[in-house]
């Protein structure tokens, strides 16, 4: 029971931590040009922080020109969570139906705290805790700053104009804990910045997108797998 208090509790913290960025997204929304409606089903049907950012973002800069652009941003960012899938079927188990629930709280932070637990039922109480609790806090979060956003009225004032880089650097930003992501982060963002006088908005990231694509595909700046192999063979001959 001790077990499942603290999985619990570990799950609510993040829960809390997590759907605190919403209000940035559904003010930015607003100022963007959605409305509140709008803003209120893009978070309960796409639920994907990273990519509604992201959609949002480029949305904002280009207008209705880069509404291509801008989803197939999002898409490419949301590409992630079919890999978090295969990793969490054998978790989630059951049948069509319970998959298909499960796959709409399919996301980074439901997947961290399933796969931290080491005993299978503690890790599914992670994964819907987790998932389930960022869903209801997202989407009241998106409401509340959603309204707020459309009182404060025009983004400049408030800086909300820079609200969706702020919030998706902060999402990023505990991710860089290896060379290798840093060296991704660093080489696509130094792309997208000399792109952007240039293209259309919604191209440089897109461009900058192929360009992490192939960074982490070739694995520059990242350990070699022998040294790898060597490294986790001592972790195991230590322990």
């Amino acid at each position: 029971m001790t077990a499942e208090r603290e999985v619990w509790r570990e799950a609510l913290g993040v829960v809390l931590a997590t759907s605190a960025y919403g209000i940035s997204f559904g003010a930015l929304a607003v100022a963007s040009g959605l409305d509140v409606w709008q803003t209120c089903v893009l978070s309960l049907l796409m639920f994907t922080g990273g990519s509604q950012f992201a959609f949002v973002g480029v949305f904002t800069a280009g207008g209705l020109a880069a509404l291509p652009s801008a989803v197939a941003s999002a898409a490419l960012l949301g590409v992630r969570n079919v890999a978090y899938g295969m990793r969490m079927s054998p978790i989630v188990g059951g049948g069509p139906v319970r998959r298909a629930a499960a796959a709409h709280f399919t996301i980074d932070e439901s997947t961290a705290v399933a796969i931290s637990q080491t005993v299978p039922r503690l890790r599914q109480v992670g994964f819907w805790v987790t998932g389930i609790g960022i869903f209801v806090g997202w989407n009241i979060t998106t409401l509340i700053g959603a309204l707020v956003g459309d009182v404060l009225g025009d983004p400049k004032t408030w800086g909300l104009d820079a609200a969706a880089a702020a919030a998706f650097l902060a999402l990023l930003w505990p991710r860089l804990k290896q060379r290798q992501a840093i060296a991704v982060g660093v080489a696509a963002a130094v792309v997208a910045a000399a792109l952007t006088p240039f293209l259309m908005p919604g191209l440089p990231v897109l461009v900058a997108a192929l360009v992490a694509i192939l960074v982490g595909w070739f694995n520059w700046l990242g350990r070699d797998p022998q040294q790898e192999s060597a490294a986790d063979a001592g972790t195991e001959a230590v322990s």
